[in-house]
């Protein structure tokens, strides 16, 4: 299985298939996309309650149009990407994309280490990979789990 952050990236490739983005611009466009919505997980990671949404949205149990996740992966795409660029009534298509491909990230998490549920060592291992993004979520899972057990840094 691909790590989150190259799955994200085809599914971006993906959705943004459908929009006509201007070439000079493709680039900076699905990168923003890509790491808005990564951003989004990452932040999202370091709060309190912040992996448990992430296991809701990554395996389908709650609704990725209505979460806070992607909201903030919106918020950050705006707010990084589409307010230096003058993209006049393309922006709204672009922003669009976000709700459809956070959606098509539910399932995206499943049980991994064999023992019939998806736990904290399943959103670990699923998070491993040599992305720097990937490696972002996964220090900060980390992290808050070495606060959660009580270890001492």
């Amino acid at each position: 299985m691909a790590n989150i952050s190259d799955y994200i990236q085809q599914l971006v490739g993906s959705a943004a298939g459908n929009v006509e983005i201007p070439s000079n611009l493709k680039d900076q466009i699905l990168g923003g996309l890509s790491s808005s919505i990564m951003g989004s997980l990452t932040q999202t990671a370091t709060k309190a309650g912040g992996l448990d949404e992430i296991k809701g949205l990554l395996t389908g149990k709650a609704d990725a149009a209505t979460s806070s996740i992607t909201a903030l992966a919106g918020n950050l795409f705006n707010n990084n990407v589409l307010s230096k660029l003058n993209l006049g009534s393309l922006a709204p298509a672009l922003s669009a994309l976000i709700p459809g491909i956070m959606g098509k990230l539910s399932g995206f998490l499943k049980d991994q280490d064999g023992d019939g549920d998806v736990d904290i060592n399943d959103i670990l291992l699923s998070l491993k990979g040599n992305s720097g993004a990937a490696a972002g979520i996964l220090g900060a899972a980390t992290s808050i789990l070495g606060g959660l057990l009580g270890k001492k840094k």
